[in-house]
């Protein structure tokens, strides 16, 4: 018995040397050791490597051999050990809301419907890290997985184990970790079998996370008109309602491309029934109809919870797991054919009558942190693909939206979603994700932190404590990927009373209609800036460049970056500092170059710290000196034969920017059906060239204006 032990235990510890890596696109390796699972990230992935963009980054080139990465199969599962040095800094594992430097940190990116703390638990957890050091490690596994990031170190790594005989004097010198120089990242894989293990090569930051994106399939490029303002009526609004509050803002002249329904719409929602409840909807074809002839898109909140009043059930119900939640099914998403059922039938009833998009909400698992959070379906679920619950649990977010967005895949029709969940390899969805917490310097850090995963991050607006509270998270969202004011619970816009409790009573605030030209100042500047985001978002698409990033990604040599976690850029040229409630002013690190206060014009020179107070209607944002930065006349929503009227602001000694040029709905784009946009200034003048197919223009540059 103990030869046969030791044999098992000699084979463990030398699976290493039976791990196969393989080269999948340039700059990404695979190294596969035993048998890995069937169901992964990378498994439910059908975007195709975008070869060409690919090529074109710089090559990279480990600060390690390839073959220094050990991995070890024992009873347990699998552990994962890759090299790390004294000096790196490490970034990723998905939304993460409690952290942003990782490095020394235990890291368990775990789906939750409620993130909490720097462990690791999230809406949108991946097991994928970049290092400064220019690369980047993804396990591919579903399974709940643990990263010791530098935090633990072996036996047989010690040179002399003999205790130091030092006490401590507090609680927290007591349990201080000194391995935080520790030379591994250890990764922790329970019940796996085998593993595969993704490297993406640099040289830097920024081209790592570009190889991430083109190698999923290349970045999200949502409609157009999804980059403008969503607002999401009460809960229990009824057509009429939603009538008045349409034009309640364009009498008002608020931007506002999309209001989003929310659950009363359906007969049944917790589990849905995905049938209009004519009470509240007698006439849902025109209802959608009115909305569209007054410029409105409309997105329809559900979650994949299946009632036993909806037509789905029955076509579903051997397609499901074996385990209710809310008394509905959980679909099989795992498997195509659930997939096409629920896909098909959200095609018929809802996409072919003009639903712009839906929410998809609830698909995060139960708050896993406390014991009476049950609403969801056990880890120990079964699913007739063979996929179990544990692992269902870290996709479903993925393969809900991956079935929703492949119905306007395959209608050339481009949308822009909202998920509460997903995961590594998505890319490329357009599918923006929310939260129901709500302390906003979380919501800040997520902004940077949907940078490192591929993900697209709404800071959304709800009710405040205070004006200031309000229009600071305002000015957040409008410098975000996606603009939303959530009023699920508010009868009127949060603008006009924030206080729930009178809101819901009609009692406006005595200045509400100087806080509402307050806030339509703030939206009428998102409004300007959507071709900017527009072309942001295309080298998103193409060349895989995150439109909203961590200042570590553009200076990683820059040490002032490294745990700069509320602080971001926009695109390449615009730097956002965003306040929240607690400050009327705050410091602001600056980085090299010289840069532009974009409210004063006032000059800064990089690598300093300044100090900034703006107001509750200015845009805490910095200019970079060499911009062209195209703003737009504001218009109060983008319609398919919008075009906006451009002035280009012109900051120091630039030459020239671009812009993307699409229809901006449909997929055409992909066939090479756009322009690129050249925006040119030289002795003095402007001149504007395009170059591509695409027949029709959108922007029309008006005027140019020079800032020294």
């Amino acid at each position: 018995m103990k030869k046969i032990f030791t044999l098992i235990l000699f084979i463990a510890l030398q699976i290493n040397a039976f791990s196969q890596t393989v080269d999948l696109a340039t700059g990404v390796k695979k190294i596969t050791s035993g048998t890995a699972d069937k169901f992964t990230p990378y498994s439910f992935c059908t975007e195709k490597p975008m070869t060409t963009a690919l090529d074109k980054l710089p090559a990279g080139k480990l600060p390690f051999n390839i073959s220094d990465i050990r991995i070890n199969i024992n009873e347990r599962g699998v552990v994962v050990e890759i090299p790390l040095d004294d000096s790196e800094q490490l970034y990723g594992f998905g939304l993460q809301i409690g952290s942003f430097n990782q490095r020394g940190l235990r890291k368990r990116p775990i789906v939750n419907d409620n993130p909490l703390n720097d462990l690791g638990y999230t809406h949108g957890p991946t097991t994928f890290y970049v290092s400064n050091k220019g690369y980047g490690i993804l396990i591919n596994t579903s399974r709940y997985t643990t990263f010791y990031c530098g935090t633990t170190d072996k036996l047989k790594n010690k040179a002399n184990t003999k205790a130091d005989g030092k006490g401590g004097n507090s609680v927290e010198e007591l349990y201080k970790n000194d391995n935080a120089a520790a030379g591994n990242v250890t990764v922790d894989i329970p019940g796996a079998k085998g593993i595969e293990v993704f490297v993406f090569e640099g040289p830097d930051v920024k081209s790592v996370i570009q190889r991430y994106n083109l190698f999923s399939g290349g970045g999200a490029l949502p409609a157009i008109w999804g980059l403008g303002v969503k607002y999401r009526v009460k809960a229990d609004f009824t057509q009429n309602q939603v009538n008045k509050m349409a034009d309640y803002f364009r009498v008002n002249h608020i931007p506002c491309d999309v209001l989003g329904i929310e659950p009363r719409w359906q007969t049944a929602s917790y589990s849905c029934s995905y049938v209009w409840n004519k009470d509240f909807f007698p006439s849902p074809q025109g209802f959608i109809d009115t909305m569209k002839a007054k410029g409105f898109r409309v997105n329809l909140w559900e979650h994949a919870f299946v009632s036993p009043s909806s037509p789905l059930y029955e076509p579903l119900k051997n397609k499901a797991g074996n385990y209710l939640v809310w008394n509905g099914l959980v679909p099989d998403f795992a498997d195509t054919a659930a997939s096409n059922i629920f896909a098909a039938y959200h095609k018929k009833t809802f996409v072919d009558e003009g639903i712009s998009g839906f929410k998809m909400d609830e698909c995060d698992n139960s708050n896993i942190a406390f014991g009476n959070a049950t609403w969801s379906f056990p880890e120990l679920s079964q699913f007739p693909s063979g996929i179990d619950g544990e692992q269902m649990h870290q996709v479903f977010g993925v393969v809900y939206q991956k079935a929703i967005y492949n119905i306007y895949k395959e209608m050339n029709q481009r949308t822009y979603l909202d998920v509460r969940a997903s995961n590594a390899f998505a890319s490329s969805y357009p599918a923006a994700l929310y939260s129901d917490t709500y302390e906003h310097d979380e919501y800040i850090r997520m902004i940077l932190n949907s940078g490192f995963s591929g993900m697209i991050w709404s800071p959304e607006v709800r009710e405040s404590n205070t004006i200031k509270d309000f229009m600071r998270r305002s000015q957040t969202a409008v410098l975000s990927a996606q603009t939303l004011y959530n009023s699920w619970y508010l009868q009127n816009p949060p603008w006009l009373q924030i206080n729930k409790e009178k809101n819901n009573k009609n009692e406006l605030m005595d200045n509400a209609k100087e806080i509402e030209a307050d806030v339509r100042t703030l939206l009428n500047f998102r409004m300007s800036l959507v071709p900017y985001l527009y072309n942001a978002f295309a080298d998103y698409r193409l060349k895989g460049i995150p439109p909203f990033r961590a200042l570590v990604m553009d200076y990683p040599q820059d040490k002032n970056t490294f745990n700069l976690s509320d602080e971001y850029m926009i695109g390449d040229c615009i730097l956002a500092a965003p306040l929240t409630e607690k400050q009327d002013e705050r410091k602001v690190y600056l980085p090299a170059g010289t840069w532009y206060d974009y409210n004063t014009n006032q000059k800064y020179e990089g690598g300093k710290h300044y100090t900034i107070k703006p107001s509750l209607t200015q845009l805490p944002i910095f200019i970079k000196e060499g911009t062209i930065l195209p703003l737009a006349k504001p218009v109060e929503h983008v319609a398919a034969n919008t075009k906006f009227e451009i002035t280009c602001y012109v900051y120091g000694n630039a030459t020239a920017a671009t812009l993307f040029e699409d229809d901006g709905l449909t997929f055409n784009y992909e066939k090479g059906n756009y322009n690129t946009v050249n925006l040119l200034w030289n002795n003095g003048k402007g001149a504007v060239t395009r170059s591509g197919k695409f027949k029709n223009t959108r922007y029309i540059i008006k005027k140019w204006q020079v800032i020294n």
